[in-house]
């Protein structure tokens, strides 16, 4: 018993000290979002600042007339993006899970062997297809190519086939189709993969910086993490700027694993295995 509990305080104490090395560098931003430049580049350490000011905020707001712009064009590529690969990986997954056709298990290998490429070495390949379609600079050159992934594919079938079957039989028992059964009953009953697959993919494209920075060159169309670049010169960098906007930037994140937070772990957990 006495191991136990010496083993559970070695534990927490832990999961304590790393709790507090990923919080301190968050709390140090949040509190230099309300600095001045000088004080940032004073050196102190300081948590609370000496002079505390919103003008940070303003001025990405107000004074930086593309920042509403970057923030909207964030928002549709992650918001669409997003919805496109819930739905697509999700039919992609249950096809995989749940119907025979030719080739099937091939096309699961080609799926797999896809994981091991480095997205690096698709970046050329990718932007010169979008050069000949004349889609640099615009949301569909964004979303498109990443509406689909291997990984979540892969996870969605993992889900689907631990999936009970007694219940797609009833529903084709009240003479719904294929497609009717998995809108109407899969897809609702997948709410915890779903979510998991929400959180992942909205991060990968509301963090997404090398995409935008290859594909984008058109100012206007900048996503947050370009557009937070900007604020760093060769020879001065505005990090009361850039703390601010990196506020701004982690607040939708926060927001959208707060309210997908109650299906994550149970997504993760149905996923894992059988």
């Amino acid at each position: 018993m006495k191991k136990l509990n010496i083993g559970k305080t070695l534990l927490y104490g832990i999961l304590g000290i790393y709790a507090i090395v990923t919080l301190v560098p968050f709390i140090w931003a949040v509190s230099s979002s309300f600095k001045t430049l000088e004080e940032i580049v004073s050196g102190s350490l300081n948590f609370i600042p000496k002079n505390f000011t919103f003008e940070n905020y303003k001025q990405i707001f107000l004074e930086q007339e593309l920042f509403p712009r970057w923030l909207l064009n964030s928002v549709v590529i992650a918001v669409a993006g997003t919805s496109l690969n819930l739905l697509f990986n999700s039919m992609a997954g249950y096809a995989l899970a749940r119907l025979s056709f030719p080739g099937r298990k091939t096309l699961f290998i080609i799926i797999l062997a896809v994981l091991m490429i480095p997205a690096q070495v698709t970046m050329i390949p990718n932007y010169l297809i979008l050069r000949e379609l004349g889609w640099l600079n615009s949301y569909q050159g964004m979303i498109v190519p990443a509406m689909i992934n291997a990984t979540f594919i892969f996870m969605m079938r993992q889900f689907f086939i631990n999936f009970p079957k007694e219940l797609e039989e009833a529903a084709e028992m009240d003479g719904l189709c294929r497609f009717g059964t998995f809108f109407k009953i899969v897809l609702p009953l997948a709410k915890p993969a779903l979510a998991a697959q929400a959180i992942f993919v909205f991060m990968g494209f509301w963090n997404d910086f090398m995409r935008p920075l290859i594909i984008l060159s058109d100012p206007s169309m900048f996503t947050l993490p370009l557009g937070l670049n900007t604020f760093k010169g060769q020879y001065i960098s505005y990090w009361n700027y850039i703390m601010a906007a990196s506020m701004v930037f982690t607040l939708p994140v926060l927001l959208i694993y707060g309210f997908f937070n109650r299906y994550f772990i149970k997504g993760i957990s149905f996923t894992g295995g059988k």
